[in-house]
């Protein structure tokens, strides 16, 4: 038997070494892409709790786009769209706004819908005091139901940014929650 030369055991050493920088640069990717997204102004994330909204001086001045976009996951048979597709909102005016969800399968299924804002540094701006996605969304076989959103415009939104993109992805989590739907949901 051949005895480890000098060089095996230096190249041992370099992939356990390499193995475990890799190892730690995929655990730093997460807030990487955060301050990425952060700097280049991308991938808006909003708030996932209801804002409180106070009276604020709405600027009658001003009018800012705000487009409304519904996706669903692939393979996920339900049909999701908004009520409207845009609408023209005054910063500080509060502004409801509605989807439509049908679950078109056979079996009763759960929905939890994701939400983006482009502009990225718009997200700070967009304020939900009531949002479908803060909760689950279980409809049962062939139900339908009518997604409520109220929310506002910060009037400190900067003046480069005339309109919002409000884009939901609807994800099926049926499985995640036990498949059940509990008593009350929509039929």
């Amino acid at each position: 038997m051949t005895q480890p030369t000098k060089s095996n055991r230096k190249l041992v050493t370099m992939l356990i070494l390499g193995s475990l920088g890799m190892f730690g640069f995929g655990f730093a990717l997460v807030p990487l892409y955060d301050v990425l997204c952060d700097a280049l102004g991308i991938n808006g994330k909003p708030q996932n709790t209801a804002s409180t909204y106070e009276a604020v001086i709405v600027d009658k001045n001003r009018t800012v786009t705000i487009e409304f976009v519904a996706h669903v996951q692939s393979g996920m048979a339900w049909e999701f769209t908004p009520t409207v597709n845009s609408i023209e909102v005054h910063p500080g005016e509060l502004t409801h706004a509605k989807f439509h969800a049908r679950n078109l399968s056979a079996k009763d299924t759960v929905g939890q819908a994701i939400p983006s804002v482009s502009p990225g540094q718009g997200a700070a701006y967009f304020n939900k005091t009531e949002c479908f996605c803060f909760n689950q969304q279980p409809l049962a076989a062939s139900a339908s139901a009518e997604l409520p959103l109220i929310f506002y415009v910060d009037p400190d939104l900067p003046a480069s940014i005339n309109t919002l993109t409000l884009s939901y992805t609807l994800y099926d989590i049926t499985a995640k929650v036990g498949g059940g739907i509990k008593q009350g949901a929509a039929k």
